[in-house]
């Protein structure tokens, strides 16, 4: 019984050694797995902070070449397909093009070589007046881009009810001044900027304006009568405001040389200036005779004088309804609600020309014309000098 007993006790100690053996791994075990989960955390929080810090470095990142081109809408793409994008869009869209009135760059043609005889006369000196250019820009725009000092002159259109704009520079100012009191050539000019210009160098500035706004009168005087009389100066951008900022404008830059002096003036016109004009701008005219050809005129004016024509007198008409038509029988009488004394209408063809009487000459009945034809288009002149000249030919 005793050795039952120890045996009893040994197996039970070794059951308690097995259990707190037991016991000690899986308290390990569960150890390790917390920091394995630690150490799994700490990992994914260092992955994502590389990723904060490309996220943060990629505001600060700078564009490539081709990357701007893209922004700025200058692939190489775009330019074989002809599509624009993105900036440049935005910049093209707000530009007009003026090529739509080619009419315009005859007449400034003119006005350059009107101006160059009337500005030799009014200084006395070799003056030349070139055209530089002819473009197309929002007002607002033109204003800003002003640079000052400048004398700024409005006038009106008045039979096209709108107003245009003069800008002299002040190179050019100080240029007519010299020249006009007598400054010697080949000296510098002296400028006193920061100060407003003298009564007398605006009545020359003025003056100037008023001789290259007369040409311009002449010059659009086969196009279109107008006068373009000044109605004051400016030299404040602000105050010469005609027309709203984002309207379109027809700009035009004339370069006036004499000999080592000179300077530009611009034409501004707004396209509501020109609109009454419009249908004459789009035209293609060629020469200084607006397209008028008086040899094929003259022909086509002996031609017309010289056709004959058909004319009928009516005496009545009436609509009568097709099926009193189709039931007409002979002997049946058909009534004229028309006496002897009423007008006698007289057409060629469907055209109705006049009006007259019935009468008799001898033999004949014949139709006196009581209403005058009516006035065509094409004045009589044209017509006078196709007889004439078949007379002469004869």
């Amino acid at each position: 019984m005793t050795d039952l007993a120890e045996n009893f006790d040994d197996d039970l100690d070794a059951d308690e050694d097995l259990a707190a053996a037991w016991g000690a791994a899986l308290q390990e075990q569960g150890a390790g797995n917390a920091e394995d989960i630690a150490a799994q955390w700490a990992a994914m929080v260092e992955d994502n902070e590389p990723d904060l810090d490309d996220a943060a470095r990629g505001a600060d990142r700078i564009l490539n070449q081709e990357e701007i081109d893209n922004l700025l809408g200058f692939s190489f793409d775009e330019a074989l397909t002809g599509e624009n994008e993105g900036i440049r869009a935005l910049i093209n869209s707000a530009m007009v093009s003026y090529e739509r009135l080619p009419m315009l760059e005859i007449v400034f043609d003119r006005l350059v070589r009107l101006a160059t005889t009337s500005l030799r006369n009014f200084t006395s000196d070799n003056v030349e007046v070139s055209l530089d250019s002819i473009s197309s820009v929002r007002f607002g725009d033109y204003l800003n881009s002003i640079p000052l000092p400048a004398i700024l002159g409005v006038f009106k259109a008045e039979e096209w009810d709108g107003f245009g704009l003069v800008t002299v520079e002040s190179s050019l100012i100080y240029s007519i001044i010299d020249v006009l009191l007598g400054g010697g050539r080949g000296t510098s000019m002296v400028r006193v900027e920061g100060r407003p210009y003298t009564t007398i160098e605006t009545n020359l500035v003025r003056r100037m304006i008023e001789i290259i706004l007369d040409d311009a009168e002449q010059a659009f005087a086969p196009l279109s009568p107008v006068h373009l009389p000044l109605e004051r100066l400016e030299t404040n951008p602000r105050f010469a405001a005609i027309s709203r900022p984002a309207n379109a404008a027809i700009l035009v830059e004339l370069r006036i040389d004499m000999e080592d002096r000179g300077g530009k003036i611009e034409i501004l016109l707004p396209y509501a200036t020109i609109e009454p004009i419009r249908e004459m701008l789009l035209q293609m005219f060629m020469g200084e005779k607006f397209g008028r050809d008086p040899i094929w005129e003259g022909h086509l004016a002996s031609e017309v004088y010289n056709s004959e024509v058909q004319v009928a007198a009516v005496l009545y008409e009436n609509a009568l309804p097709l099926e009193r038509v189709m039931n007409l029988e002979v002997g049946q009488t058909l009534l004229f609600d028309v006496g002897p004394q009423d007008p006698v209408q007289i057409k060629c063809g469907d055209t109705a020309l006049t009006e007259g009487r019935l009468g008799r000459v001898g033999d004949h009945i014949s139709i006196e014309v009581s209403r005058e034809l009516k006035q065509p288009r094409m004045t009589l002149a044209a017509f006078e000098r196709s007889l004439q000249n078949d007379m002469e030919a004869s």
